[in-house]
């Protein structure tokens, strides 16, 4: 069997339609969806119907979390958008997203670790960001994979969150996080300040697969009209996502834009 994994779609719907047909090009019928779907400026209400139309096995991100249980006025941009556009039954839906699931005996989901929604698993952030040429992100060492593995233990476990697609081994884990789908940088300061950049505009997934000799993992990038997504978020105030979206680099940056937003608009 196999299985196509997205993660944090963050309401691209020209993205998500463009994996869904390279899916169904590689006959493809399992995908899960590892959370943070519909946080953006883009369109999240859309996205979600799609997403509940599908009928795919999913867990909740930090940002589902957050857009269904934090005050407006301690909610990002992102999520305030999001909220606001949201009905009735796409947020039960929302409600209905499990933090972790088995999506069989041997595939664990998360979106973060197996004990958080905001930790980065195959990722760490260190300071020193824009010092020669650092991101203030690299790859965690296998000490760290193996303490934030904690006592989850599984042939795959599946991750979401940092937007990196990257592959890991650790304590007979097969770690795979398949990169988001729908944003391909932005920049952030949970921890120390730093910039996740993939470099391009592609969609990013990816796929595993059961053979002989056990689970394989592959990553996919996948073009879609990029442009359509950049202008939206350009309409809805956000340059940074608009720069992120075309590029697949940090541009304008969030705490830049929404400062620069009219008093009470959420963008």
């Amino acid at each position: 069997m196999r299985w196509a994994v997205l993660s944090d779609i963050h309401g691209n719907l020209p993205a998500l339609e463009a994996v869904v047909a390279q899916c169904a090009g590689e006959g493809i019928t399992h995908v899960v969806q590892l959370g943070d779907a519909l946080s953006g400026p883009l369109w999240p209400a859309e996205t979600a119907d799609r997403l509940i139309a599908l009928d795919w096995p999913a867990v909740a991100g930090n940002h589902e979390r957050q857009v269904l249980t934090l005050p407006r006025e301690r909610q990002g941009a992102s999520d305030a958008f999001t909220a606001e556009r949201l009905n009735d039954a796409q947020r039960a839906w929302l409600r209905s997203l499990p933090p972790t699931r088995w999506l069989t005996a041997e595939i664990f989901c998360c979106h973060g670790t197996p004990d958080s929604d905001l930790v980065y698993f195959l990722d760490t952030v260190v300071p020193g960001c824009d010092v020669d040429g650092s991101n203030g992100i690299r790859p965690a060492t296998a000490v760290e994979l193996s303490e934030r593995l904690g006592t989850a233990r599984a042939p795959v476990i599946l991750c979401g969150h940092t937007h990196v697609p990257r592959i890991a081994t650790v304590d007979g884990c097969l770690l795979l996080n398949p990169g988001s789908v729908g944003l391909p940088a932005f920049d952030d300061d949970h921890g120390h300040p730093h910039r996740v950049e993939n470099g391009s505009p592609l969609a990013r997934w990816a796929v595993i697969e059961q053979g002989p000799q056990g689970w394989s993992a592959s990553l996919r990038a996948t073009p879609y009209d990029h442009e359509q997504a950049a202008q939206q978020a350009e309409r809805n105030g956000r340059g940074d996502w608009a720069d992120a979206l075309r590029t697949g680099r940090v541009g304008r940056t969030e705490r830049e834009v929404v400062a620069a937003l009219p008093s009470g608009v959420a963008a």
